[in-house]
């Protein structure tokens, strides 16, 4: 017998063909169909610090290239937990991302005795941004005038100084750990909501000094602050006059940290790969490039493996550090 005896079978034959024609397109066009939608960033830290001005001006170009508007979103609080979990459990379809620093992935994970996520599991890493430094800035009044004589006043006074930080286990709180364990000294750490509120109480004269991620540099230029050092591994090429914490006898003093784009775990390898790659031309850009040096930073294009590393050994640095000074989260 031929399918002609059974018309029913040629015609669920035909059907079937029809439909493994229609998906075809569709499976294809997956990843090109996206984005189809606004994509939005959830920054992890209130506005005005170093990852909302980060993620404002690769937002743009970002905006232009995908042919979408990049929607910003600021969720602080619990040193960024609480942002890293709105991500963390948003769909995994490229549509919700989250800037922050690398703190959140390589510090708080030693910081708490709980998290409501997993950084590691439960977000993928899309682009680094920015390496971001820290400068030691304090008020005018205080009577050392360069970073060695800052380092001896503070060991003679001890107790007499402050410093704020954006928070318990921010980064320029570790910075300002590792600042009076490898000097010997102790000061008191006022943590505050944020890095703007902090710079606002330290040039209100209600705490003496800080490490600053950049966003005070300007009320350095204005003399409203003084520099007296560099949290990093190098100088800053905008203040190449100002020595480093490691010139000034701190050996291998480094409180660098990379700020950059997560996604949730799940999101298309794909999609990663596009938004990896438009990020990185956005770093590129002039004026984007500008706008982190402003913050006394650089821009840091690469893969995602690579941020990846980097979270990895800054979790290696950080961790020892926090076990050493008996740091937690409040």
């Amino acid at each position: 017998m031929t399918l002609d005896a059974f018309p029913w079978r040629r015609r669920l034959l035909l059907a079937a063909a029809l439909a493994s024609l229609a998906c075809a397109p569709a499976q294809a066009n997956t990843a090109t169909a996206w984005p189809a939608k606004p994509v939005k960033v959830i920054v992890n830290f209130p506005p005005g610090g170093a990852a909302d001005q980060i993620a404002r001006a690769v937002a743009q170009p970002l905006q232009e290239a995908l042919k979408q508007p990049v929607v910003i979103e600021n969720r602080g609080g619990a040193n960024g937990n609480l942002g890293g979990e709105a991500v963390a459990r948003a769909p995994a379809d490229g549509y919700t991302l989250l800037m922050s620093s690398g703190g959140m992935v390589s510090v708080n994970p030693h910081l708490y005795a709980r998290m409501s996520f997993d950084p590691a599991k439960d977000l993928v890493p899309v682009a680094a941004a920015a390496r971001v430094l820290v400068f030691l800035v304090a008020k005018p009044s205080l009577p050392p005038a360069n970073v060695r004589d800052f380092i001896a006043y503070a060991k003679a006074n001890p107790g007499k100084l402050s410093y704020a930080s954006p928070g318990s286990g921010s980064s320029p709180h570790l910075a300002g750990e590792m600042f009076k364990s490898q000097a010997g000294l102790f000061a008191l750490h006022v943590p505050y909501r944020g890095a703007a509120p902090a710079l606002q109480d330290l040039l209100a004269g209600q705490v003496d000094y800080a490490f600053d991620p950049g966003i005070g540099l300007q009320q350095v230029r204005a003399g409203k602050l003084r520099l007296l050092a560099v949290g990093s591994p190098q100088r800053s090429p905008l203040f190449p006059d100002v020595p480093t914490l490691d010139e000034a006898g701190l050996r291998g003093f480094d409180a660098d940290t990379v700020f950059g784009f997560y996604a949730p775990a799940g999101t298309p390898p794909e999609v990663v790969a596009q938004l990896n790659a438009q990020i990185n031309r956005a770093l590129a850009l002039p004026a984007v490039k500008e706008r982190i040096a402003s913050l006394g930073g650089e821009a840091v294009p690469g893969t995602p493996a690579e941020f990846q590393q980097r979270a990895a050994a800054d979790s290696q640095r950080f961790g020892a550090l926090i076990r050493e000074r008996r740091i937690a989260a409040d």
